[in-house]
């Protein structure tokens, strides 16, 4: 190491020195006596290198000037650099200079973010108005509730009136003028506005309609005391819904591109109306105050106490508006909650561009049972046990008083009908999680508003139970009827979270004919295209969707559990759909809420939670179909 590891050294710093002072990667040519590497000195001492650059000058090449001639930099000198910088590109990896983008892809950037402001911007604005015409119909209605006095029922229908007539102005120009524009609406939302929503809308629009002529008809027979004005309300009423029904049913999956900030003020100006609307009909109670008490002047008058009230000219005429009214009451506020909901979706989809694959719609796949036996038996055996006993009931409530025991034959049903679909719920969670479908992760709209209103429209129905069990257990909690309607209550709240955690588990599911063939996707990834020629190619592709379609034409234990468990509670639900949305209701009549409570606060209580119950058992159908078609 001593005498040839000096030299070695010492011969190294000459390289590095160079003639005036040039590094010796520049000079090019390699330095006689180097071909046994230059040392590195470290902590340890000197070593050896083990790869040496041939970067030193020879004798001859370091008198050569650095720049000789336009030849010899551009033949020798140019080449270098650039392939060693493109050599050191390639083997690092490192990023090169970043490219300026062109002034068209700068346009076109800027113009989509100032169209995604301005959208955002209209959506705001919008909201905000639908806010303050929510407070202000809002102030309204509490006034007349705490200072009928000051604020009357007169001076609410008035504004609602107004309100009615600005909507009906603006859905008769959406008609007439909007979607009539040039490339007014390039696109149609496939997954907005179903076929169980519209018919559902035109349904209970229908009733609704009905319900305002039984008014009318109920006014004009106590026209003698009572104001030609008030007739005046209905009717506009009646033209509003017709109008907004035929609108919502032709429109609701547009996705309009002009005018889009008045397109969305007009959505949600008749969103605000029909929210109103809701809030008043669960609130005002005059009507049912005003025949309970006609009907009790009545029973009076016959008793020989003469009263003031006003009576009707023809008694059987008004006893036919009477009963239909009160049938048919809790429609125009489940019509109103539909229309919020449509409106909505219409809203979030004003000014929304969808992609090539998002725009086509889903297979409709026809609803086959698929050998299912047991689901359907058992459901259409609940179906007709409920028949049966809303028949008895609705028999037995024409009377003047309902007995005891139909009440009790009402809510054994339930108790019956309940653990039975929370059982068959919580099966078809487990079932779910053992199967071999993926999430269906991808963002979706339509789905995440089904899933918001499931859990808002329980809320109905569980709000109903919950103060059921306060006011039975603060009363009399060891009666065979009050035990009966504690223990509906209790497994009503049990089969609500149970079947919400079921449909929407089976909505967030791939469906079938979106899965995509374990053996044929491997096979594409695995399989070079270069490989193999094209009818082998094909034979392969045969051999993959013939097996795919053998083995799901058959089905497994755990897709005809499903199928039986949704068949089950599709006919169930819709039992319990019918009996509280086409009768008395019992949980007014029993007598032991309304007594707990008072009867103006168990009125709204009741009138806000049974159409949300009723919109719950319809939304739930459209939703147990999708998880039914999706298995």
């Amino acid at each position: 190491m001593g005498r040839g590891a000096r030299a070695a050294a010492a011969q190294c710093r000459g390289a590095r020195e160079g003639v005036g002072g040039a590094e010796p990667h520049l000079a090019g040519g390699p330095e006689p006596g180097r071909s046994h590497g230059c040392p590195r000195r470290r902590r340890g001492g000197l070593e050896p290198r083990k790869s040496c650059r041939a970067l030193s000058l020879s004798p001859v090449a370091a008198e050569i000037p650095h720049v000789s001639s336009q030849e010899a930099q551009s033949t020798e000198a140019s080449p270098a650099p650039k392939d060693q910088g493109d050599t050191g590109a390639k083997e690092t990896g490192a990023p090169g200079l970043p490219r300026e983008k062109s002034w068209l892809a700068r346009h076109f950037s800027l113009l989509l973010r100032r169209d995604r402001q301005a959208q955002k911007a209209g959506q705001l604005f919008s909201g905000l108005l639908a806010l303050n015409v929510v407070f202000l119909g809002g102030a309204f209605i509490c006034s007349m509730i705490f200072n009928n006095v000051a604020v009357t029922l007169g001076d609410v229908w008035i504004l609602l009136a107004v309100l009615k007539v600005l909507s009906v102005l603006w859905l008769l120009y959406y008609m007439a003028s909007t979607v009539r524009r040039p490339h007014a609406v390039l696109y149609r939302d496939p997954h907005a506005g179903p076929i169980w929503v519209r018919g559902s809308l035109v349904l209970f629009g229908s009733c609704t309609i009905c319900l305002n002529v039984f008014r009318m008809g109920y006014d004009v027979s106590h026209s003698h005391c009572k104001s030609e004005l008030e007739l005046l309300f209905p009717a506009i009423e009646i033209v509003f819904m017709a109008i907004q029904t035929w609108v919502l049913w032709k429109h609701c999956k547009d996705c309009v591109q002009v005018q889009t900030n008045l397109t969305r003020c007009g959505l949600m100006l008749t969103l605000a109306t029909n929210l109103l609307l809701w809030v008043l009909a669960v609130t005002n109670d005059s009507m049912h105050r005003e025949i309970e008490a006609e009907l009790s002047a009545l029973m009076k008058k016959l008793s020989g106490n003469g009263t003031n009230t006003c009576f009707c000219l023809n008694a059987s005429v008004c006893e036919v508006f009477r009963k239909g009214y009160l049938m048919l009451y809790p429609f125009s506020t489940e019509y109103c909650l539909i229309c919020c909901a449509v409106l909505f979706v219409m809203w979030k989809n004003v000014g929304r561009r969808l992609a090539a694959h998002t725009g086509v719609r889903p297979p409709s796949l026809p609803f086959h049972l698929h050998g299912a036996i047991f689901g359907p038996l058992l459901g259409v055996l609940a179906l007709v046990a409920g028949v049966c006993i809303f028949v008895l009931f609705q028999i037995e409530a024409s009377g003047p008083a309902i007995g005891r025991q139909y009440f009790t034959l009402y809510y054994a049903f339930y108790v019956a009908a309940l653990p039975a679909m929370s059982l068959a719920c919580l099966a078809g969670t487990a079932i779910h999680g053992l199967e071999e479908r993926e999430l269906d992760t991808v963002k979706n709209p339509t789905r995440s508003l089904d899933v918001v209103l499931l859990m808002g429209a329980a809320l109905g129905q569980m709000g109903i139970a919950y103060f059921s069990i306060v006011a039975i257990v603060a009363t009399r909690p060891h009666e065979l009827l009050n035990q009966l309607i504690l223990a509906y209550s209790l497994l009503l709240i049990v089969q609500h979270m149970t079947q919400n955690l079921f449909i929407i588990e089976g909505l967030h599911r791939r469906p079938l004919w979106e899965v995509v063939p374990e053996d044929l996707s491997g096979k594409q990834e695995t399989q070079s295209p270069h490989r193999g020629s094209l009818i082998e190619l094909g034979q392969d592709l045969r051999r993959a969707s013939v097996a795919y379609i053998h083995s799901y034409s058959h089905l497994n234990w755990k897709r005809r559990a499903l199928k039986e468990i949704s068949l089950f509670l599709i006919l169930c639900n819709i039992t319990l759909w019918m009996m509280p949305a086409f009768g008395i209701h019992p949980e007014f009549e029993n007598g032991l809420e309304k007594e707990f409570y008072g009867y103006r606060a168990w009125f709204t209580i009741v009138n806000f939670g049974l159409p949300l119950g009723v919109f719950y058992r319809m939304h739930s159908v459209g939703g147990l179909v999708e998880v039914y078609l999706g298995a």
